[in-house]
């Protein structure tokens, strides 16, 4: 099997910009943090982020113009910090596209093209205005006649999905809740591992029934502990909500967020 472990500045360099990019995780729990850091430092532009519920990834990534595109049923910090305000002022100023989806729509269209189907169909947007607004279709249930909407597929150009546990070859163990992070590496034509240590994969071959993700999706692997921060990852570290709210407080203006990536991420890149 092939040996896939890389540098965080190789595999991020693999991502062209314009890329459709899955982020894993949820809100302010177990999502690429260093990946994202990395992603602003090699300042990628135009690309189209897919996530049910983003925060501080997609808003940093907006705030830094790395994001063109944005489609997730939710982006804010959940009730600790409120919404995402760099995320907000990119998209009224017309710098972000919203592609707005309910989270399940963007399960529903990842599970579209792992399933290699045209649509999804989902029940209960009945009453939404979110199907005109994004012009979802309705169709009918052959057997039924019943009314549903027709999800298209999501296809990411890259996942990048951070781990607790990953062998070299890209088999990988996630402890705790699993979001939608499987279903991202399994729609994505490339897929990125942070993985906060590598192991020996004997342990991944005993217990197959205990892996997360299999090797057959994976295209790097990243050894990077701690890669979720300022994100929490589960059993290990609570998110830095001290950082966060500093992140937050910056965004309020364009000058004040710009002078904080620059000394906090930038001149803080990894040897």
């Amino acid at each position: 099997m092939q040996d896939k472990r890389t540098s965080l500045r190789e595999a991020i360099a693999t991502i062209p910009d314009g890329a459709v990019l899955a982020l894993g995780g949820n809100t302010i729990h177990r999502g690429p943090g260093a990946a994202v850091h990395e992603i602003v430092r090699q300042r990628k532009s135009g690309l189209k982020i897919v996530k049910t519920a983003g925060a501080y990834d997609i808003d940093l990534l907006c705030a830094t113009g790395c994001a063109a595109v944005v489609s997730a049923g939710y982006v804010g910090y959940e009730s600790v910090l409120g919404l995402a305000p760099s995320y907000r002022r990119a998209v009224e100023t017309g710098l972000v596209r919203a592609d707005e989806h309910a989270c399940y729509t963007v399960i529903a269209g990842l599970r579209a093209t792992i399933q290699g189907v045209p649509f999804m169909p989902v029940a209960g947007l009945t009453g939404s205005d979110l199907p005109d607004a994004r012009g979802f279709q309705w169709v009918s249930d052959p057997y039924s006649g019943e009314q549903v909407v027709a999800i298209p597929p999501i296809a990411p150009d890259v996942a990048i999905v951070h781990v607790h546990e990953a062998d070299r070859f890209g088999n990988a163990v996630i402890h705790g809740t699993r979001f939608e992070d499987v279903l991202m590496v399994q729609a994505a034509k490339r897929v990125i591992l942070t993985a906060e240590r590598v192991v020996d994969g004997a342990g991944f071959a005993e217990h197959p029934d205990t892996t997360t993700i299999s090797s057959l999706y994976v295209t790097d692997v990243v050894e990077a502990p701690g890669g979720a921060w300022p994100f929490g990852c589960a059993g290990l570290y609570e998110p830095d909500l001290a950082f966060l709210q500093e992140f937050v407080a910056a965004s309020a203006g364009e000058d004040a967020i710009a002078a904080f990536v620059a000394e906090r991420l930038l001149e803080a890149a990894p040897a």
